[in-house]
């Protein structure tokens, strides 16, 4: 193998070939147009566009793709060669800076939430030079952002870029009222943690659910689970190492920090940690890495799973986002220091994150919530619905202190003696890590783990990006009005605690306990895709994001309905899928294997009347009440699905209609599935089990 520092980044167009390849003053103009926010002169683009190309062509490139994250949830592209008519019958390789800086994809057939109608179809991509070109699979793949041609955004990258701007100014803003003038720029840095299923191709192939959904609609539980705690950070398997190491590979050729690797709780499920980094670098990296996966597993003779919950009873896949703000200095934000009662600057910027998360509850649940994300929340290592945060005792006690006036009492550093002479002393961190908190305090760092598997990080960072900078906006408006700043600064810190410290929850997400004081503190608890996203055109919401200029009341209304289609198709998708499997499958291999054991029965009879088939008779009579139960809630799931074109003038009302009848009639005929399934020879049951599937890979 390669030494890791040469295959680093040898399929990016980054800084360092940039500036082997252009003159001096085009990547001066280049970088100038980064730092400063400004169009980069046709004649530097011109000069970037024809290095780039000259890279690309020398590694075997032949087309260019604007590469750009439409409202579909995954990445699009549409390549073009560099192919240009020279005359006689020839042709040369051209890309020129108007290329490089604007493509002119299909607008209309995109989710566009009524933006575009379908025979408007003209919509634009435009280059991020924020984020480096990149080749796959010998094309140059140029990360761009993509808008309607009216100018309504239509992408996720856009918002994102916005929200980065808007804390960026608005931290700045205030680290200058704190005196550290020689701060020019905040980066917000996401470090997103990646997990997934590996299982075999071949039983994946006899899965209609999972070929057609990503997840099992059927299948009762393996005697073998997770139950035994045998796989979290167990030795890894061989066919699963062999992946991971050209995984690993392949995404340092990208210039993806991939850093860290393990097996998770759940059987067959991993874990992939990257570095942090900018967090547009990293929305884009993760895409990149979810897309790697996919195909490099099935390289291996594998499928892989990032459904947030492609199996019942066993651990749920998310994606913790770890996220934090750094100076260009080298200051992180959120570093409390040896005496974080005393470090005004971080408890400023703490405040603003509790006040923001407690004013926003609704806005970081909806960024996460899809129809997969809803079978995860609220068990098996995944946080509740409810949005609350954990800051840890020591930062708990510091509140208190402020809030009352009192003395904080520091504990010091604490050391935990191991009581072995050959180990040396582990010094304590200050927090612990609370696996049912969607929100927490990690020591220098948030980690908001609410976030599913397959989900574009783009969402969730958008919206945190935006109250902390609309919050931090607002601490700047009052602070600058004060003569005495530390004085002022300490006020606004102990009124925004008192108003807020309601969002700060350290116990177990887990107790019904939890779910009455939550109510009781008037947190919200939106259960359901279709409650949380009810939320978002709620007036405070369209205010914050126009005053912000992240979205229009256009742009958010087309969002809602986006999300909200989503939705609603992904359950009726699943629901005709599992009728398709019901009717055709199942009910026929019950049926012959009722038959079959009836048919032994009489065997037994005919032989002797004296001998007994009380188990047979007992095996039978079972299964032929639940088929017929079963049987019932096809008609009856079936009747729902058709049921719902009643409420198809309100995309609202269609959503409750799913989530509230459409998706309990699937649940209901899950349950007798499953119930059959574990009293049906596996010689009949026409699907791979779950002891398979989870145990499938070695």
């Amino acid at each position: 193998m390669t030494k890791v520092p040469e295959l680093f980044a040898k399929n990016v167009f980054n800084d360092e070939k940039m500036r082997q390849r252009i003159p001096e003053d085009a990547y001066l103009a280049f970088r100038a147009s980064i730092e400063n926010g400004t169009p980069l002169d046709i004649n530097a683009a011109n000069i970037v566009a024809d290095a780039m190309k000259d890279w690309a062509t020398e590694q075997g490139c032949t087309h260019y793709t604007h590469w750009f994250q439409p409202m579909t949830g995954i990445t699009a592209e549409k390549h073009d060669s560099f192919l240009t008519p020279a005359g006689d019958g020839r042709v040369i390789m051209e890309f020129s800076g108007k290329e490089l800086i604007k493509g002119e994809p299909d607008a209309s057939s995109f989710p566009n939430g009524g933006i575009r109608a379908t025979f408007e179809a003209r919509g634009y991509t435009t280059w991020d030079p924020t984020s480096y070109a990149f080749i796959k699979d010998n094309t140059l793949c140029i990360p761009t952002a993509f808008m309607s041609y009216t100018g309504d955004v239509l992408d996720k990258k856009t918002p994102l870029l916005r929200s980065m701007d808007r804390i960026n100014h608005e931290a700045v803003r205030m680290l200058h009222l704190f005196g550290k003038t020689d701060v020019t720029r905040v980066d917000v840095t996401v470090g997103p943690e990646q997990e997934y299923f590996l299982i075999d191709k071949e039983l994946y192939d006899r899965r209609k659910d999972l070929k057609y959904t990503g997840r099992t609609l059927f299948g009762c539980r393996s005697p073998k689970g997770q139950q035994l705690d045998d796989h979290y950070f167990g030795a890894i398997k061989k066919r699963v190492k062999d992946f991971m190491t050209e995984l690993d590979e392949e995404l340092w050729k990208l210039g993806i920090y991939a850093k860290t690797e393990h097996n998770e709780v759940a059987p067959a499920q991993h874990e992939l940690a990257p570095i942090f980094t900018n967090v547009n670098i990293a929305a884009d990296h993760n895409q990149l890495t979810m897309e790697l996966m996919k195909r490099l597993a099935m390289k291996h003779g594998m499928v892989c799973l990032l459904h947030e919950k492609p199996f019942k009873g066993v651990n749920g896949s998310g994606k913790h986002n770890n996220w934090s703000l750094s100076t260009n200095t080298g200051e992180n934000l959120f570093k409390p220091g040896k005496h974080p009662e005393d470090n005004l600057q971080f408890l400023l910027f703490m405040t603003a994150v509790i006040k923001a998360v407690d004013d926003y509850q609704d806005l970081l649940r909806l960024s996460v919530a899809t129809a997969g994300n809803d079978h995860r929340l609220g068990g098996d290592e995944a946080p509740p619905a409810i949005i609350s945060m954990f800051i840890g005792d020591d930062l708990e006690a510091v509140i208190e202190a402020i809030i009352n006036r009192a003395d904080y009492e520091s504990q010091g550093k604490v050391l935990m003696d191991t009581g072995a002479e050959s180990l040396p002393v582990i010094r304590k961190d200050t927090t612990d890590r609370n696996r049912t908190s969607p929100f927490a305090f990690t020591g220098n760092k948030f980690e908001f783990r609410s976030l599913g598997s397959a989900l574009n990080i783009s969402c969730p960072n958008i919206m945190l990006n935006t109250i902390v900078a609309d919050t931090l906006a607002g601490f700047a408006d009052e602070l600058e009005k004060e003569d005495n700043f530390n004085a002022a600064c300490r006020r606004l810190i102990r009124k925004n605690l008192m108003e807020h410290r309601r969002i700060i929850f350290n116990g177990d997400g887990y107790t019904e306990g939890w779910i009455e004081e939550a109510k009781q503190r008037g947190l919200l608890n939106l259960k359901s895709t279709p409650e949380a996203l009810a939320h978002y055109d709620d007036k405070k919401n369209i205010d914050l994001f126009e005053r912000n200029h992240i979205f229009s009341r256009r742009e958010v209304e087309a969002r809602q309905e986006i999300l909200l289609e989503n939705y609603i198709k992904i359950i009726n998708l699943e629901a005709l899928t599992m009728l398709d499997m019901a009717r055709k499958d199942i009910l026929p291999s019950v049926s012959a294997f009722t038959g079959k054991t009836c048919a032994t029965i009489e065997r037994k009879r005919a032989v002797s009347p004296d001998i007994k088939a009380d188990a047979e008779l007992k095996l039978v009579t079972k299964l032929s009440n639940l088929l017929s139960e079963f049987s019932d809630r096809i008609d009856t799931l079936e009747e729902e699905v058709y049921a719902a074109v009643e409420h198809a003038d309100s995309i609202h009302d269609l959503a409750r209609f799913t989530c509230d009848h459409i998706f309990v009639a699937m649940e209901a005929l899950r349950e007798t599935a499953d119930a059959m399934e574990m009293c049906t020879s596996s010689k009949f049951w026409p699907y791979p089990s779950y002891g398979e599937l989870l145990f499938s890979v070695q």
